[in-house]
């Protein structure tokens, strides 16, 4: 049974039933911008997350982890301008206060308030403007958008998308631009569903969704202290318990894919002082972790982002990062296009014309395919350029 599903025009987090949301702006680092937030359901949810890889783990990632052992949620509560990592007992108390705070504000028990930072590391939460401004939060059916605002920090646009099919909706929201690389990479994530959905299959769900998207985007190369993706199910709309196996499980699996690759695309798209997103797609290859390896390695190649932001067809870059990116290959079968124009065909340069991949390399999507002729898994990776605005951006972040 599989169901195509739809984008929802102006879809976000509160599009499935039941979920409300809302920012204000508390001044945490910026002025006169949303910067706190908070996503409520009006029914228990099952919940399931994934977080970063990072030894050194944000407060907030701490905390919710703890608490979704249980895999049950209400509320999340959301803060940009300050990560709240690195930040010793202090941090966590902070965290588990603007829980409560949270808690009380919406009416459920604090225990079931989730919470992520995102922005600097190692300065304080003002908790004197939190405890101010989140009970003046006004959550609404619309107020996802705003919410979605709330999340970023050097990202330039919010981040949504939402998707209907077999009678239930999957939303979502994101934030990253920068500090970006597989493994979460730097980024948060927010899904919601009025599916009814087994909290066990959820978790696996998430899993596969995460690993095909926004496990598959990198930036810069930088892990962070604070990644989470985050879903949600209230069952709201009903039905049978979406559970492994059963008919309307390979609908929601498809439903949330598409909702996480259109949000990871839109998560590179964005990368710091990015102009181009780049698309690498990795076929042939003899399995599927050596074409994810692969397709990543070449995304997140400096040189390889270096030669698209100068529309440079420096095609030995991209054969280069797959050949060191671990995967099982045979260089003398190696099949190469850019933009669907071929260049390296049984490993070896072919005639092509220059100034149509340079002109493609000159537009808004860069398309790189390589075919490693090694067997038939494939994989999907996305970037974008490196260019002088990274550089400006990151050497000024804290100032």
């Amino acid at each position: 049974m599989k169901t195509e599903s739809d984008f929802i025009p102006s879809g976000g987090i509160t599009s499935p039933e039941g979920f409300l949301a809302g920012a204000i702006s508390a001044g945490i680092k910026y002025e006169n911008r949303p910067d706190l937030g908070v996503l409520y359901s009006e029914a228990p949810c099952a919940a399931a997350a994934v977080f970063c890889t990072n030894k050194v783990k944000a407060a907030p990632v701490i905390l919710s982890r703890q608490r979704l052992q249980d895999g049950k949620a209400g509320a999340v509560v959301v803060n940009s301008g300050c990560a709240n990592a690195c930040t010793g007992e202090r941090g966590m108390t902070d965290a588990v206060e603007m829980a409560e705070l949270a808690a009380r504000h919406v009416g459920v028990a604090a225990d079931n308030v989730l919470v992520a930072s995102t922005g600097v590391i190692g300065t304080m939460l003002p908790m004197e403007r939190i405890r101010a401004d989140l009970p003046k939060v006004k959550l609404t059916t619309d107020g996802g958008h705003e919410l979605a605002r709330a999340i970023m920090t050097t990202d330039t646009v919010p981040k949504e998308a939402a998707v209907r099919a077999g009678g239930f909706t999957v939303g979502g929201m994101a934030k990253g631009s920068g500090m970006i690389h597989p493994n979460l990479a730097t980024m948060l994530c927010f899904l919601t569903t009025d599916a009814v959905v087994d909290a066990d299959y959820l978790r696996a769900v998430l899993k596969e969704a995460v690993d095909i998207s926004l496990n598959m985007v990198s930036i810069d190369g930088d892990d962070s202290t604070n990644d989470m993706a985050l879903i949600m199910a209230n069952g709201k709309a009903g039905g049978e318990p979406i559970i492994a196996g059963n008919k309307r499980a390979e609908v929601f699996q498809e439903a949330l894919n598409k909702v996480c690759i259109y949000l990871a695309k839109e998560i590179a798209r964005d990368g710091e002082g990015a102009t181009r997103l780049i698309e690498v797609t990795l076929s042939g290859a003899a399995s599927v972790a050596d074409a994810r390896i692969a397709a990543r390695t070449i995304v997140s190649s400096s040189l390889v982002k270096a030669a698209v932001h100068g529309s440079d067809p420096n095609w030995g870059r991209v054969i280069a990062a797959a050949g060191r990116s671990g995967a099982e290959l045979d260089a003398d079968k190696l099949y190469l296009e850019i933009g669907g124009i071929c260049l390296v065909k049984d490993g070896a340069p072919v005639p092509y014309d220059n100034d149509k991949v340079v002109k493609h390399l000159n537009g808004d999507e860069v398309r790189i395919d390589l075919k490693l002729n090694a067997g038939s898994a494939a994989a999907t990776a996305w970037g974008c350029d490196l260019s002088e605005e990274y550089v400006t951006i990151n050497s000024e972040y804290t100032t």
